[in-house]
Protein backbone atom coordinates (compact mmCIF):
# COMPACT_ATOMS: atom_id res chain seq x y z
CA UNK A 1 0.00 0.00 0.00
CA UNK A 2 2.98 2.53 0.71
CA UNK A 3 4.46 1.35 -2.25
CA UNK A 4 0.72 2.17 -3.91
CA UNK A 5 0.59 5.60 -2.15
CA UNK A 6 4.21 6.36 -2.85
CA UNK A 7 3.52 5.88 -6.81
CA UNK A 8 0.33 7.50 -6.56
CA UNK A 9 1.36 10.47 -5.11
CA UNK A 10 4.26 10.47 -7.58
CA UNK A 11 1.77 10.07 -10.56
CA UNK A 12 -0.21 13.58 -10.03
CA UNK A 13 2.78 15.41 -9.34
CA UNK A 14 3.87 14.66 -12.79
CA UNK A 15 0.69 15.17 -13.81
CA UNK A 16 0.62 18.47 -11.96
CA UNK A 17 3.56 19.67 -13.87
CA UNK A 18 2.95 18.66 -17.04
CA UNK A 19 -0.35 20.87 -16.24
CA UNK A 20 1.63 23.47 -15.43
CA UNK A 21 3.82 23.44 -18.56
CA UNK A 22 0.78 23.07 -21.09
CA UNK A 23 -0.92 26.14 -19.07
CA UNK A 24 2.21 28.39 -19.32
CA UNK A 25 2.75 27.35 -23.07
CA UNK A 26 -1.20 28.56 -23.78
CA UNK A 27 -0.92 31.42 -21.85
CA UNK A 28 2.32 32.19 -24.12
CA UNK A 29 0.16 31.46 -27.14
CA UNK A 30 -2.41 33.76 -26.18
CA UNK A 31 0.41 36.61 -25.31
CA UNK A 32 1.77 35.82 -28.49
CA UNK A 33 -1.53 36.13 -30.24
CA UNK A 34 -2.97 39.55 -28.43
CA UNK A 35 0.64 40.99 -29.49
CA UNK A 36 0.11 40.42 -32.65
CA UNK A 37 -3.30 41.73 -32.83
CA UNK A 38 -1.74 44.77 -31.03
CA UNK A 39 0.76 45.19 -33.36
CA UNK A 40 -1.83 44.51 -36.31
CA UNK A 41 -3.83 47.51 -34.45
CA UNK A 42 -0.68 49.71 -34.29
CA UNK A 43 0.69 48.95 -37.68
CA UNK A 44 -3.46 49.85 -39.05
CA UNK A 45 -3.15 53.29 -36.77
CA UNK A 46 -0.06 54.39 -38.29
CA UNK A 47 -1.31 53.75 -41.66
CA UNK A 48 -4.46 56.07 -40.95
CA UNK A 49 -1.70 58.78 -39.45
CA UNK A 50 0.58 58.63 -42.16
CA UNK A 51 -2.75 58.60 -44.93
CA UNK A 52 -3.90 61.94 -42.80
CA UNK A 53 -0.43 63.45 -42.74
CA UNK A 54 -0.31 63.78 -46.15
CA UNK A 55 -2.62 66.89 -45.45
CA UNK A 56 -0.87 67.61 -42.33
CA UNK A 57 2.23 65.94 -41.50
CA UNK A 58 2.36 65.09 -38.35
CA UNK A 59 -0.84 66.36 -37.33
CA UNK A 60 -2.32 65.98 -34.17
CA UNK A 61 -5.28 68.61 -34.50
CA UNK A 62 -5.74 71.46 -36.00
CA UNK A 63 -6.58 74.24 -33.56
CA UNK A 64 -8.97 76.60 -33.80
CA UNK A 65 -9.90 79.16 -31.06
CA UNK A 66 -12.23 82.13 -31.35
CA UNK A 67 -10.73 84.83 -29.55
CA UNK A 68 -13.07 87.39 -27.32
CA UNK A 69 -11.72 90.66 -28.41
CA UNK A 70 -11.73 89.88 -31.95
CA UNK A 71 -9.81 87.07 -34.49
CA UNK A 72 -9.20 83.56 -34.88
CA UNK A 73 -5.97 81.92 -33.86
CA UNK A 74 -5.06 78.46 -35.97
CA UNK A 75 -2.44 76.87 -35.58
CA UNK A 76 -1.45 72.89 -35.48
CA UNK A 77 -0.78 70.80 -31.95
CA UNK A 78 1.28 67.23 -31.88
CA UNK A 79 -0.05 64.97 -29.40
CA UNK A 80 2.52 65.25 -26.33
CA UNK A 81 4.13 68.15 -26.91
CA UNK A 82 4.10 71.66 -26.64
CA UNK A 83 3.88 74.01 -29.43
CA UNK A 84 6.71 76.22 -29.82
CA UNK A 85 5.96 77.92 -33.63
CA UNK A 86 7.92 80.79 -33.69
CA UNK A 87 6.33 82.80 -36.62
CA UNK A 88 3.07 84.58 -35.91
CA UNK A 89 1.44 85.47 -39.32
CA UNK A 90 -1.64 88.27 -39.37
CA UNK A 91 -3.89 87.65 -42.34
CA UNK A 92 -6.17 90.71 -42.54
CA UNK A 93 -9.65 91.46 -44.38
CA UNK A 94 -10.80 93.89 -46.75
CA UNK A 95 -13.63 96.01 -46.56
CA UNK A 96 -16.96 94.88 -45.23
CA UNK A 97 -15.20 91.08 -44.84
CA UNK A 98 -14.11 89.42 -41.91
CA UNK A 99 -11.57 86.46 -40.36
CA UNK A 100 -13.59 83.94 -42.54
CA UNK A 101 -12.04 85.59 -45.84
CA UNK A 102 -8.99 84.00 -45.11
CA UNK A 103 -9.97 80.69 -43.69
CA UNK A 104 -8.74 78.65 -46.79
CA UNK A 105 -5.00 80.22 -46.88
CA UNK A 106 -4.80 79.70 -42.98
CA UNK A 107 -4.87 76.49 -43.76
CA UNK A 108 -2.24 76.02 -46.27
CA UNK A 109 -0.34 78.00 -44.06
CA UNK A 110 -0.43 75.31 -41.55
CA UNK A 111 -0.31 72.35 -44.07
CA UNK A 112 3.06 73.59 -45.21
CA UNK A 113 4.59 74.69 -42.14
CA UNK A 114 2.79 72.96 -39.36
CA UNK A 115 5.43 73.42 -36.95
CA UNK A 116 6.48 76.52 -37.57
CA UNK A 117 3.63 79.06 -37.55
CA UNK A 118 0.62 80.53 -36.04
CA UNK A 119 -1.94 82.18 -38.16
CA UNK A 120 -3.87 84.80 -36.93
CA UNK A 121 -7.33 85.98 -38.65
CA UNK A 122 -7.95 89.24 -37.68
CA UNK A 123 -11.84 90.28 -36.95
CA UNK A 124 -11.46 93.71 -35.05
CA UNK A 125 -12.06 95.28 -38.20
CA UNK A 126 -15.00 93.50 -39.85
CA UNK A 127 -18.27 94.31 -41.43
CA UNK A 128 -19.24 97.77 -40.82
CA UNK A 129 -17.04 98.50 -38.90
CA UNK A 130 -14.26 98.90 -41.91
CA UNK A 131 -16.24 102.38 -42.86
CA UNK A 132 -14.70 103.99 -39.73
CA UNK A 133 -11.39 104.89 -41.46
CA UNK A 134 -7.83 103.19 -42.02
CA UNK A 135 -6.08 105.06 -39.06
CA UNK A 136 -8.87 103.76 -36.78
CA UNK A 137 -8.73 100.49 -38.00
CA UNK A 138 -4.65 100.14 -37.99
CA UNK A 139 -5.05 100.89 -34.22
CA UNK A 140 -7.58 98.44 -33.57
CA UNK A 141 -5.25 96.01 -35.58
CA UNK A 142 -1.94 97.22 -33.80
CA UNK A 143 -3.64 96.39 -30.23
CA UNK A 144 -4.85 92.82 -31.66
CA UNK A 145 -1.81 91.75 -32.41
CA UNK A 146 -0.20 92.76 -28.95
CA UNK A 147 -3.03 90.77 -27.52
CA UNK A 148 -1.94 88.00 -30.16
CA UNK A 149 1.64 88.23 -29.31
CA UNK A 150 0.84 88.02 -25.60
CA UNK A 151 -0.88 84.60 -25.81
CA UNK A 152 1.74 83.13 -27.84
CA UNK A 153 4.97 84.01 -25.82
CA UNK A 154 7.38 81.71 -28.29
CA UNK A 155 6.92 83.66 -31.63
CA UNK A 156 9.87 85.28 -32.91
CA UNK A 157 8.90 86.61 -36.13
CA UNK A 158 5.84 88.31 -37.69
CA UNK A 159 4.43 88.99 -41.38
CA UNK A 160 1.16 90.32 -42.70
CA UNK A 161 -0.90 89.46 -45.48
CA UNK A 162 -3.91 91.87 -45.89
CA UNK A 163 -6.11 91.59 -48.76
CA UNK A 164 -7.33 95.27 -50.53
CA UNK A 165 -7.85 97.78 -47.50
CA UNK A 166 -6.66 95.34 -45.26
CA UNK A 167 -3.36 95.77 -47.10
CA UNK A 168 -3.38 99.07 -46.05
CA UNK A 169 -4.64 98.65 -42.80
CA UNK A 170 -1.79 96.62 -41.96
CA UNK A 171 0.63 99.37 -43.37
CA UNK A 172 -0.68 101.68 -40.91
CA UNK A 173 -0.35 99.31 -37.81
CA UNK A 174 3.19 98.15 -38.37
CA UNK A 175 3.76 102.16 -37.91
CA UNK A 176 1.83 101.63 -34.53
CA UNK A 177 3.84 98.59 -33.10
CA UNK A 178 7.67 99.99 -35.26
CA UNK A 179 10.19 99.77 -32.66
CA UNK A 180 13.25 101.44 -33.51
CA UNK A 181 16.01 99.77 -32.03
CA UNK A 182 18.70 101.91 -34.08
CA UNK A 183 19.62 105.55 -33.97
CA UNK A 184 18.81 107.48 -37.17
CA UNK A 185 18.60 111.07 -38.41
CA UNK A 186 14.69 111.72 -38.39
CA UNK A 187 12.32 114.37 -39.21
CA UNK A 188 11.92 117.49 -36.83
CA UNK A 189 9.77 119.19 -38.16
CA UNK A 190 6.66 119.44 -35.43
CA UNK A 191 4.73 116.33 -37.13
CA UNK A 192 5.48 116.79 -40.40
CA UNK A 193 6.47 114.26 -42.38
CA UNK A 194 9.71 113.72 -44.97
CA UNK A 195 11.51 110.62 -46.42
CA UNK A 196 15.18 112.14 -47.47
CA UNK A 197 16.94 110.28 -44.90
CA UNK A 198 15.82 106.82 -46.24
CA UNK A 199 17.84 104.46 -47.26
CA UNK A 200 20.82 106.03 -45.54
CA UNK A 201 21.07 104.95 -42.76
CA UNK A 202 21.09 101.08 -42.58
CA UNK A 203 20.61 98.91 -45.77
CA UNK A 204 17.56 96.93 -46.43
CA UNK A 205 17.21 93.50 -44.53
CA UNK A 206 20.33 94.49 -42.21
CA UNK A 207 17.61 96.39 -39.82
CA UNK A 208 17.23 95.52 -36.65
CA UNK A 209 13.78 97.52 -36.03
CA UNK A 210 10.96 95.25 -34.91
CA UNK A 211 7.64 95.37 -35.05
CA UNK A 212 5.71 94.36 -31.64
CA UNK A 213 8.92 93.34 -30.29
CA UNK A 214 9.49 90.83 -33.08
CA UNK A 215 11.52 90.26 -36.53
CA UNK A 216 9.49 91.43 -39.24
CA UNK A 217 9.73 88.86 -42.25
CA UNK A 218 7.08 89.23 -44.95
CA UNK A 219 4.62 91.87 -45.94
CA UNK A 220 1.98 90.80 -48.52
CA UNK A 221 -0.92 92.76 -50.05
CA UNK A 222 -3.42 90.93 -52.49
CA UNK A 223 -5.63 93.78 -54.57
CA UNK A 224 -5.09 96.97 -52.33
CA UNK A 225 -5.60 100.30 -53.46
CA UNK A 226 -1.64 101.53 -52.52
CA UNK A 227 -2.14 104.86 -54.45
CA UNK A 228 -5.81 105.48 -52.99
CA UNK A 229 -9.81 104.79 -55.33
CA UNK A 230 -9.22 108.47 -57.01
CA UNK A 231 -7.45 108.51 -60.21
CA UNK A 232 -8.50 107.44 -63.84
CA UNK A 233 -9.03 103.91 -63.89
CA UNK A 234 -7.50 102.86 -60.27
CA UNK A 235 -11.59 101.64 -59.59
CA UNK A 236 -12.13 99.68 -63.17
CA UNK A 237 -15.92 99.14 -62.39
CA UNK A 238 -16.01 103.24 -63.95
CA UNK A 239 -14.94 102.00 -67.36
CA UNK A 240 -12.78 105.05 -67.30
CA UNK A 241 -15.17 107.37 -67.14
CA UNK A 242 -14.31 110.70 -65.78
CA UNK A 243 -17.58 111.64 -65.09
CA UNK A 244 -18.55 108.52 -62.89
CA UNK A 245 -14.88 108.64 -61.39
CA UNK A 246 -15.91 112.46 -60.38
CA UNK A 247 -19.43 111.60 -59.06
CA UNK A 248 -17.95 108.79 -56.82
CA UNK A 249 -15.16 110.94 -54.87
CA UNK A 250 -18.29 113.21 -54.14
CA UNK A 251 -20.34 110.58 -52.47
CA UNK A 252 -17.71 108.91 -51.38
CA UNK A 253 -18.88 109.36 -47.40
CA UNK A 254 -21.25 106.55 -47.74
CA UNK A 255 -18.10 104.73 -47.22
CA UNK A 256 -17.44 106.60 -43.86
CA UNK A 257 -14.28 108.13 -43.06
CA UNK A 258 -12.59 105.08 -45.03
CA UNK A 259 -14.48 106.60 -48.43
CA UNK A 260 -12.85 109.93 -47.61
CA UNK A 261 -9.74 107.95 -47.17
CA UNK A 262 -9.35 106.10 -50.15
CA UNK A 263 -10.54 108.96 -52.47
CA UNK A 264 -8.42 111.28 -50.74
CA UNK A 265 -10.78 113.57 -49.34
CA UNK A 266 -10.19 113.85 -45.57
CA UNK A 267 -7.20 116.54 -46.01
CA UNK A 268 -7.92 119.42 -43.84
CA UNK A 269 -6.44 122.92 -42.74
CA UNK A 270 -3.40 122.37 -44.79
CA UNK A 271 -3.10 118.69 -43.53
CA UNK A 272 -2.35 116.41 -46.73
CA UNK A 273 -4.80 113.33 -47.06
CA UNK A 274 -3.77 109.95 -44.67
CA UNK A 275 -3.20 107.71 -47.56
CA UNK A 276 -0.06 110.57 -48.97
CA UNK A 277 1.39 111.03 -45.15
CA UNK A 278 0.97 107.03 -45.08
CA UNK A 279 4.04 107.40 -47.70
CA UNK A 280 6.59 108.93 -45.84
CA UNK A 281 8.13 109.00 -41.94
CA UNK A 282 6.13 111.41 -39.50
CA UNK A 283 7.58 112.46 -36.12
CA UNK A 284 5.00 109.95 -34.29
CA UNK A 285 4.65 107.06 -36.87
CA UNK A 286 7.15 106.07 -38.91
CA UNK A 287 5.30 104.51 -42.19
CA UNK A 288 8.65 104.17 -44.66
CA UNK A 289 10.80 102.73 -42.02
CA UNK A 290 8.21 99.98 -40.29
CA UNK A 291 7.57 99.04 -44.00
CA UNK A 292 11.41 98.94 -44.62
CA UNK A 293 11.75 96.99 -41.76
CA UNK A 294 10.39 94.16 -43.45
CA UNK A 295 12.81 91.45 -44.83
CA UNK A 296 10.40 91.16 -48.09
CA UNK A 297 7.26 93.37 -49.17
CA UNK A 298 5.17 91.46 -51.85
CA UNK A 299 2.33 92.99 -53.81
CA UNK A 300 0.40 91.03 -55.50
CA UNK A 301 -2.15 92.32 -57.80
CA UNK A 302 -5.31 91.27 -60.50
CA UNK A 303 -4.16 92.23 -64.42
CA UNK A 304 -7.70 92.52 -64.88
CA UNK A 305 -11.55 91.42 -63.95
CA UNK A 306 -11.17 93.03 -60.88
CA UNK A 307 -14.08 95.48 -60.89
CA UNK A 308 -12.63 97.75 -57.53
CA UNK A 309 -8.77 97.79 -57.36
CA UNK A 310 -7.30 98.66 -60.48
CA UNK A 311 -4.03 96.98 -61.85
CA UNK A 312 -1.57 100.20 -61.78
CA UNK A 313 -2.54 101.04 -57.75
CA UNK A 314 -2.45 97.32 -56.53
CA UNK A 315 0.95 96.71 -58.06
CA UNK A 316 2.51 100.19 -57.49
CA UNK A 317 3.10 101.31 -60.83
CA UNK A 318 2.39 103.79 -63.24
CA UNK A 319 0.24 102.92 -66.11
CA UNK A 320 2.78 103.02 -68.53
CA UNK A 321 5.25 100.70 -66.79
CA UNK A 322 2.54 97.58 -66.81
CA UNK A 323 3.73 95.18 -69.03
CA UNK A 324 2.11 93.95 -72.43
CA UNK A 325 -0.29 90.64 -71.07
CA UNK A 326 -0.09 88.82 -74.35
CA UNK A 327 4.20 88.62 -73.42
CA UNK A 328 3.84 87.23 -70.14
CA UNK A 329 3.84 83.27 -69.90
CA UNK A 330 2.27 81.48 -67.91
CA UNK A 331 3.74 78.71 -65.06
CA UNK A 332 2.26 75.14 -65.12
CA UNK A 333 2.27 75.00 -61.35
CA UNK A 334 0.55 78.44 -60.99
CA UNK A 335 -1.44 78.44 -64.02
CA UNK A 336 -2.86 82.19 -62.94
CA UNK A 337 0.14 83.79 -62.36
CA UNK A 338 1.69 85.02 -65.23
CA UNK A 339 4.47 87.73 -64.33
CA UNK A 340 6.57 87.63 -61.33
CA UNK A 341 9.08 90.62 -60.79
CA UNK A 342 11.86 90.83 -58.40
CA UNK A 343 12.18 93.80 -55.99
CA UNK A 344 14.17 96.54 -57.51
CA UNK A 345 14.64 99.66 -55.42
CA UNK A 346 14.12 102.98 -57.59
CA UNK A 347 16.51 105.70 -56.88
CA UNK A 348 15.32 109.10 -56.77
CA UNK A 349 16.79 110.45 -60.28
CA UNK A 350 14.07 108.10 -61.57
CA UNK A 351 11.31 109.82 -60.09
CA UNK A 352 10.55 113.20 -60.06
CA UNK A 353 10.12 115.00 -57.07
CA UNK A 354 6.38 116.49 -58.90
CA UNK A 355 4.89 115.77 -62.29
CA UNK A 356 2.37 117.96 -64.03
CA UNK A 357 -0.48 116.63 -66.15
CA UNK A 358 -2.71 119.04 -67.48
CA UNK A 359 -2.40 121.00 -64.61
CA UNK A 360 -4.10 118.43 -62.37
CA UNK A 361 -2.92 118.56 -59.15
CA UNK A 362 -4.62 115.04 -57.84
CA UNK A 363 -1.72 113.68 -60.18
CA UNK A 364 1.03 115.36 -58.37
CA UNK A 365 0.08 113.36 -55.26
CA UNK A 366 -0.61 109.82 -56.93
CA UNK A 367 3.51 110.63 -58.55
CA UNK A 368 4.56 111.34 -54.82
CA UNK A 369 2.97 108.19 -53.04
CA UNK A 370 4.65 106.28 -55.97
CA UNK A 371 7.73 107.82 -55.26
CA UNK A 372 7.43 107.22 -51.33
CA UNK A 373 6.53 103.62 -51.92
CA UNK A 374 8.51 102.64 -54.90
CA UNK A 375 11.89 104.12 -52.85
CA UNK A 376 11.16 100.37 -50.95
CA UNK A 377 12.00 97.02 -52.67
CA UNK A 378 8.78 95.53 -53.90
CA UNK A 379 8.36 92.62 -55.75
CA UNK A 380 5.07 92.01 -57.83
CA UNK A 381 3.27 89.12 -58.49
CA UNK A 382 0.56 89.68 -61.53
CA UNK A 383 -2.53 87.56 -61.53
CA UNK A 384 -4.54 86.85 -64.82
CA UNK A 385 -7.83 84.81 -64.09
CA UNK A 386 -8.32 84.85 -68.12
CA UNK A 387 -10.37 81.53 -69.15
CA UNK A 388 -11.42 81.25 -65.35
CA UNK A 389 -15.68 80.78 -64.82
CA UNK A 390 -14.34 82.85 -61.54
CA UNK A 391 -12.85 85.95 -63.60
CA UNK A 392 -15.63 88.23 -62.74
CA UNK A 393 -14.96 87.62 -58.85
CA UNK A 394 -11.68 88.52 -59.67
CA UNK A 395 -11.09 90.66 -56.63
CA UNK A 396 -12.08 87.80 -53.98
CA UNK A 397 -10.89 85.13 -56.27
CA UNK A 398 -6.95 86.04 -56.04
CA UNK A 399 -7.36 85.52 -51.83
CA UNK A 400 -9.99 82.35 -52.17
CA UNK A 401 -12.47 84.27 -49.95
CA UNK A 402 -14.63 81.68 -50.65
CA UNK A 403 -13.36 78.19 -52.06
CA UNK A 404 -16.84 77.18 -53.40
CA UNK A 405 -16.74 79.99 -55.13
CA UNK A 406 -12.97 81.61 -55.17
CA UNK A 407 -11.12 78.22 -55.56
CA UNK A 408 -9.20 79.30 -58.90
CA UNK A 409 -7.18 81.31 -56.85
CA UNK A 410 -5.88 78.64 -55.06
CA UNK A 411 -3.06 78.43 -56.71
CA UNK A 412 -1.96 82.16 -56.21
CA UNK A 413 -2.09 81.26 -52.64
CA UNK A 414 -0.37 78.36 -52.88
CA UNK A 415 2.61 81.07 -54.71
CA UNK A 416 2.79 82.93 -51.77
CA UNK A 417 3.33 80.01 -49.27
CA UNK A 418 5.90 78.40 -51.23
CA UNK A 419 7.65 81.83 -51.61
CA UNK A 420 6.96 82.49 -47.88
CA UNK A 421 9.92 83.26 -45.94
CA UNK A 422 10.08 81.67 -42.62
Amino acid sequence: MADMEGDSKGVPEKEVDDAEEIKVTNEDNTNNVMNHQKKQHREKKNKKKKRRSLSFPRLGCLRTESVKNGGVDMEVQFPGERNDSTHLVIMVNGIIGSAQNWRFAAKQFLKKYPEDVIVHCSERNSSTLTFDGVDVMGDRLAEEVKNVISRHPSVQKISFVGHSLGGLVARYAIARLYEQEQTQETSQTNGDCGTDHLGDSFPEGQSKDKIAGLEPMNFITFASPHLGSLWHKQVPLFGGSYALEKLAARISWLLGRTGKHLFLKDGKNGKPPLLLRMVSDCEDLKFISALQSFRRRVAYANVGFDHIVGWSTSSLRRRNELPKVKHLPRVDKYPHIINVEAAKPATLDEVPSEVEVGGDKKINMEEEMLKGLTKLGWERVDVYFKGSRQRFLAHSTIQVKNYWTNSDGADVVQHMIDNFLL
